[in-house]
């Protein structure tokens, strides 16, 4: 995948070389479509195995190389982090820049190599969580980055605190999801995959990670669901919680196999519930209805989006399908203005700092 060709390339003899490090499924969609819009610029991908990534990265249209994997136990995942940030210092690209996020691992291994690194974050809270040394250690690596993009409702102290330059740090009016809606286009026929015509999306808690500490409330919210009349489409984590869908018929929990467009499935169910952020950051960047079961202190976007009345945010189940009840079921006009402005600011922001490390 390479960016637009504009202005910048007629003044360039040579393309500046991007290296994207994509180590989670949201990231193949955002740097995809950070991507189509940057102008004389060419993109080497490295993907990191973690659930889709792999091989949403190939439906997104990265040509890339696999290094290195994520593990289920969370003793293997600290060992592993340092083991790929290895990796990659011994298999980056030649590159002119780094771009990725949340991951201290391409920073890490942009400084070994000596690449000014471009590092997108929108998560605030895992320094703050008591007992998380080797993650306050990964919050120190990634502060340390050439330059930080960062939403404007990010508490930029938490940056600064861990070593950041304040004149490192970038801001834009917005949330990640934004990037990626923007290009997003309904397709009609996707309920026709699914047993249901009208469904409820649920995506559990990330209970294997480090900062969450609660035990799930997917069960109740599945067996509510089904006593309700419901439809669900189960996104399991792959970790154990996939036991939750157990017992049930796929008329009542489906669990798509493989890789599904997760934007699809947002804009056509009547709400999504997620235990984690991303996916119901996306359903309210395109104006549907969106549930947040996080079991710890909200990041800042997401506090800003539940203040806005744009996200739910509760751990009791009953009262979550009591607010299911009570949506609107109406149709939702596709409103993707809002989302194409912050495009076009990060887009822009991102093209002034990949120029301006070119010049360094």
């Amino acid at each position: 995948m390479t960016g637009s060709s504009g202005a910048a390339t007629a003044v360039r003899a040579t393309p500046t070389r991007a290296w994207v490090d994509l180590v989670s499924p949201s990231h193949p969609f955002f740097f995809g479509a950070l991507a189509r819009g940057l102008e004389g610029v060419s993109v080497t991908t490295t993907v990191r195995e973690k659930t889709e990534t792999v091989s949403l990265a190939r439906e997104v249209g990265f040509a890339h190389r696999v290094v290195g994997r994520d593990f289920d136990s969370t003793l293997a995942r600290k060992i592993g982090i340092p083991l790929r940030t290895l990796q990659l210092g011994l298999r980056a690209p030649d590159c002119d820049v780094s771009l990725s996020a949340r991951n201290a691992m391409c920073v890490i291994a942009s400084h070994l190599r000596g690449i000014p690194s471009i590092h997108f974050t929108d998560n605030d809270i895992t320094a703050q969580v008591p007992g998380l040394g080797i993650e306050k250690l990964y919050n120190r690596f990634e502060a340390t980055a050439t330059h930080n993009v960062v939403p404007a409702a990010f508490d930029s102290r938490e940056l600064i605190r861990w070593g950041a330059d304040p004149d490192s740090i970038h801001t834009y009016d917005g949330y990640k999801e934004d990037v990626y809606v923007a290009d997003f286009s309904p397709d009609p026929d996707f309920p026709d995959r699914l047993p249901f015509t009208e469904y409820v999306v649920v995506r559990p808690e990330a209970l294997t990670a480090a900062y969450v500490d609660a035990d799930s409330i997917v069960p109740d919210l599945l067996a509510g669901a089904v006593e309700r009349d419901v439809g669900v489409v189960y996104l399991p984590r792959g970790r154990g919680d996939e036991e939750y869908a157990r017992g049930y018929d796929s008329g009542e929990v489906y669990v798509p196999e493989g890789a599904i467009n997760g934007l699809q499935l947002a804009w056509h169910a009547r709400c999504v519930l997620t235990g984690s952020g991303t996916m119901g950051r996306e359903a309210a960047s395109m104006g549907k209805p969106a549930v947040s079961f996080f079991p710890n202190a909200l990041l800042s976007v997401d506090r800003e989006l539940v203040e806005q009345g744009r996200v739910y945010h509760s751990r009791d189940p009953g009262a979550i399908l009591d607010h299911l009840e009570g949506l609107d079921a109406g149709d939702v006009a596709p409103d993707r203005e809002r989302a194409q402005e912050v495009r076009r600011e990060v887009v822009a922001l991102t093209q002034r700092l990949v120029d301006s490390c070119r010049e360094s």
